[in-house]
């Protein structure tokens, strides 16, 4: 009776808690002023708010500007941008909302995913006579993508076009129609004027056609917060702890109930313990504890999980999370660069972390009108489904709508969050193809610079032969050593003496040459060195496969020496033989060279040897410096 009594009080408990609605727009619609009015006209504003908007307003020589309840860093009311996430509470009688005021430019993107992460909600806000934007539709395509089951359309400055009723309906049509390809359901579409008030709190007068709810109507009709607690248990591992001999495991309950005497499966190696105690600080003691809560558990034997570990009932095979090294992903890709197969990042799901490669990109989204297509890369912030490959089986749920699981994101090794990434299920192997699953360094960039005292990075010299590449490349190894940066360079020749010696001087095998010396630049740099490659690389779309392979850290060089002087030098008799037609295909000669357009360095023939050995070094230098 007791714990039926326990796990009566959790589930009220939980459906006390606030929903949270996050809302999100178009830079330029008017989102943040949308949430200035919902506040003023809920009553939720704090004492002195409101004199506090009208004097700031005053100042500007404007009416009262809703936005500056929000926008409080100068920089956003300068820019007229919102840029972090922003969390307000307020109330619809005896219900309470969480606001969750995510970003709308688009370089501010990357903090939507993690505002509107537990959104119940959304509410988009859609200029009614500019409709759907660029950024209307990567919001939308967010809200997809985190999953938001109940979405309300706010076509805002409805004012502008009159409440022209015709206008407003080809507008709200546009937009369902928008949502409708994401599979997106819409709730409710609310003509209004958060400036003025229309349809927000209380009906229009100068929309008197409009007979939906007005935006606190369709608000207060978003179901509460599923429960989880009905759920089976979930708890990742925070931290293990021992008090007085004792050992306790940390986390917090992510669905389902645990109390003692329950046997729990331990991670992905499967180890089983039972429940001891339920432990908690400072809070009401209960025989049972449930999602949502953070609390300790005594396990018996005294096993010792790793931090990440995830812990699951034992005994109920059904309930069981998925288990596997390949995982099917849906991917919002933040960085700067395009995403290719082959990139390796950190996973983080919850508290774990796993190191993880792009096996392949299965399908990337057209945001024209999008739909999904093939595609060899994703985007900067583009849409896309990839499978992730891990060197080991990871233990997840996938991700579903308003739920918290298989909410990963991926980190570079710079340990910042480059992607976000719910995970769909395993993928399962074709015929055919073998499961390699690459693994990354777990010392990361950062303690590698702090290690060798200097960061790490790949300096690409390309030039005709003869130019000089290797003997610049050489002494300048020399100099860096001497000013403590460990730095290795890789010649052609010495390339092609060993691991490049079955290749031949066709242009599928220079190719080859120079994606084989790119993975070993790779490697090398992600160890912390200092890479300096001497290559002829003649072509600019193999610099631009290697750029690709080694990524974040690529330097192209252009050691600019002329065709004539690099014939008078001919130190291996080369062109003297490719003249004579004893050497087809030779670069200058009867191959062409492509010389960089845009070399981050360019090292000129009219300086003496020791001026362009000092030039590379110092260049190297300054990139390196931590």
């Amino acid at each position: 009776m007791g714990d039926i009594i326990a796990t009566q009080e959790l589930s009220g408990a939980y459906r006390a808690a606030a929903t949270p609605i996050v809302i999100v727009g178009h830079v330029d619609h008017g989102k943040s002023t949308l949430i200035g009015r919902l506040l003023y006209d809920t009553d939720s504003l704090q004492d002195g708010k409101l004199a506090q908007i009208v004097e700031s307003s005053r100042k500007r020589g404007l009416a009262v500007e809703w936005s500056f309840l929000l926008d409080s860093l100068q920089i956003e009311r300068d820019q007229g941008v919102t840029v972090d996430s922003t969390r307000i509470p307020f109330r619809l009688g005896s219900r309470e909302f969480v606001i969750v005021d995510a970003p709308g430019h688009r370089q501010f993107l990357r903090n939507m995913i993690t505002g509107a992460a537990d959104a119940e909600a959304a509410v988009l806000v859609v200029d009614a006579q500019e409709g759907a934007q660029e950024q209307t539709r990567r919001h939308a395509m967010l809200l997809r993508l985190i999953g938001i089951r109940h979405v309300i359309v706010l076509l805002n400055k409805s004012d502008v076009l009159g409440f022209d009723e015709a206008k407003i309906v080809q507008a709200e049509s546009d937009v369902r129609q928008l949502l409708g390809r994401l599979e997106i359901e819409v709730e409710a579409v609310v003509p209004a004027s958060a400036r003025d008030g229309d349809n927000i709190a209380s009906r229009s007068e100068r929309s008197a056609w409009y007979k939906g709810p007005t935006l606190i109507e369709a608000l207060a009709n978003v179901p509460p917060p599923t429960s989880r607690l009905s759920l089976p248990f979930r708890m990742p591992v925070q931290d293990v702890y021992r008090f007085d001999g004792v050992r306790y495991v940390a986390g917090r309950i992510e669905r389902g109930t645990v109390r003692a005497g329950d046997r729990l499966a331990i991670g992905a190696q499967g180890q089983i313990a039972t429940v001891a105690e339920v432990c908690r600080w400072h809070a009401p003691e209960l025989p049972v504890a449930g999602a949502g809560e953070s609390i300790a558990l005594r396990l018996e034997p005294d096993l010792v999980p790793d931090r990440g570990d995830l812990l699951f009932p034992a005994d109920d095979k059904a309930s069981a999370p998925e288990r596997s090294a390949r995982i099917r992903t849906r991917l919002f890709w933040l960085r700067g660069e395009p995403l290719r197969v082959g990139e390796s990042f950190t996973l983080r799901l919850t508290t774990a972390e796993h190191d993880v490669t792009v096996a392949s990109i299965d399908a990337v989204v057209d945001l024209d009108d999008l739909t999904l297509r093939q595609g060899d890369e994703v985007p900067p912030d583009g849409f896309a489904e990839i499978t992730l490959a891990a060197s080991h089986a990871v233990l997840f749920d996938p991700f579903s709508p308003g739920m918290g699981d298989g909410r990963g994101v991926l980190v570079d090794r710079h340990q910042r969050i480059v992607g976000g990434a719910p995970l769909i299920g395993p993928a399962e192997l074709e015929d055919g193809v073998h499961a390699i699953h690459p693994t990354a360094s777990r010392i990361s960039a950062v303690q590698q610079a702090q290690t060798r005292g200097h960061k790490s990075g790949v300096f690409w010299l390309t030039g005709l032969p003869g130019s000089g590449k290797s003997t610049v490349a050489r002494a300048a190894e020399v100099s860096l050593a001497g000013q403590g940066v460990k730095a290795t360079v890789l010649d052609g020749d010495t390339l092609r003496a060993g691991l490049c010696s079955d290749l031949g001087f066709s242009p599928e095998d220079r190719r080859e040459n120079i994606r084989r010396a790119a993975h070993v630049a790779k490697i090398l740099s992600e160890s912390g060195q200092a890479v300096v490659v001497a290559l002829v690389s003649p072509l600019q779309a193999d610099r631009d496969l290697a750029r690709q392979i080694v990524g974040e850290g690529f330097h192209e060089i252009f050691v600019d020496t002329p065709l004539e002087t690099c014939e008078q030098r001919d130190p291996k008799g080369l062109y003297a033989a490719a003249r004579s037609g004893k050497i087809p295909e030779f670069t200058g000669v009867s191959a062409p060279y492509e010389a960089p357009l845009s070399p981050e360095l360019r090292l000129g023939a009219d300086r003496t040897e020791a001026e362009t050995v000092s030039e590379l070094t110092g260049f190297v230098l300054r990139v390196v410096q931590p």
